[in-house]
């Protein structure tokens, strides 16, 4: 079982960016120390729910200032990216850090952002899998060309080539965060593996993992690549010495970042949308996650992983706010937790 951190660099109410941002490094640096596998670092614009608005360009810091760590993006939201660009991105960190870097990426949502940046709405409604496919072949491939609906450009060498690199994979290896059946069946017949998001619960998890493993096999994907995929559970994570305490923290400093947060998201073409109430959020996130001892997070790990058969975990520890209770949430993590899950 390999766990990791999530980190979104959140802005709890009262906070300064500057000090999201440092918190979210800090954890990182701490996550190694305290011998945790791996960081993912989520991308948001224009909200503090998340004040990060380059996921690779924190992991390209963070691979800097770690040795062992794998650092993650999760997720660099493509549609406001452009493919190549992101790919170039992913292969230089690839190389640079022999290996130990993981491109994330999903579809984001019809936010602002796709007007700001000039996407566009229709990249977030239909150009999906036009990008994730470029963005696949740029990692695998020498060169390539593209004569889609929205990418068109003659053949071009791919620099630098992540296959030409010192490390065990051929390339970074490409996470899908999925949310529904289609972005599941899309993953799959490409045989790449999912993140699948904290708001989920193992039963949910369970069959999406699934459906995966079915559309996989029906796309003719190889029977040990479907076997071993290497699917990543997002959660929440706070342990205490005891269970209401680990609650009261995250109930007591959650739902006012949700708030805040998930309020400040514009949509692009003036949709409504219905906002979670923070409070029963953040509850449904305790009853899901492991929150609380540290016997009963290795229990709740070790449950979700045999009800799922996923074995990577990407958990929300600053969940405080608190930069120092941040800190010790890792280290109890690595001390307490990691030992009884082997």
């Amino acid at each position: 079982m390999r766990v990791g951190s999530f980190v979104l660099a959140a802005q709890f109410p009262g906070q300064g960016q500057g000090e999201a941002l440092h918190r979210a490094v800090r954890s990182a640096e701490v996550a190694e120390e305290a011998g945790l596998d791996s960081v993912w670092l989520a991308e948001h614009h224009f909200v503090p729910y998340g004040t990060c608005p380059s996921a690779v360009t924190l992991a390209a810091l963070l691979l800097g200032r770690t040795r062992r760590l794998r650092v993650g993006t999760a997720v660099s939201v493509l549609p406001t990216a452009h493919p190549v660009a992101l790919g170039e991105q992913a292969a230089l960190l690839h190389v640079t850090s022999g290996g130990r870097f993981s491109l994330g990426v999903g579809r984001g949502g019809p936010w602002v952002d796709l007007e700001v940046f000039g996407t566009g709405l229709r990249a977030y409604e239909e150009g999906f899998p036009e990008s994730l496919d470029l963005l696949v072949r740029w990692l695998r491939e020498s060169t390539v060309s593209a004569s889609g609906e929205r990418f068109t450009f003659r053949e071009v060498p791919v620099v630098p080539r992540p296959s030409e690199a010192l490390t065990e994979v051929a390339g970074p290896e490409v996470v899908v965060a999925c949310t529904s059946p289609a972005s599941v069946r899309l993953a799959a017949e490409r045989g790449l593996p999912m993140l699948l998001g904290m708001h989920v619960g193992d039963e949910e998890k369970a069959e999406m993992v699934a459906l995966w493993q079915r559309c996989a096999r029906e796309a003719g994907r190889p029977a040990d690549e479907v076997r071993g995929a290497a699917h990543v559970s997002a959660g929440v994570c706070q342990i205490a010495d005891r269970r209401t305490d680990a609650v009261e923290t995250l109930t007591k400093a959650m739902p006012g970042w949700l708030r805040q947060g998930l309020d400040a998201h514009v949509t692009v073409d003036g949709r409504s949308r219905r906002m979670r109430d923070p409070l029963a959020y953040t509850e449904l996130l305790c009853g899901l996650h492991p929150v609380g001892t540290p016997r009963l997070c290795a229990d709740r790990l070790a449950a979700t992983s045999e009800r799922t058969g996923i074995s990577r975990f990407a958990l929300l520890v600053e969940g405080s706010g608190d930069l120092a209770a941040t800190e010790e949430n890792v280290r109890r993590l690595g001390a307490e937790v990691l030992p009884h899950l082997g």
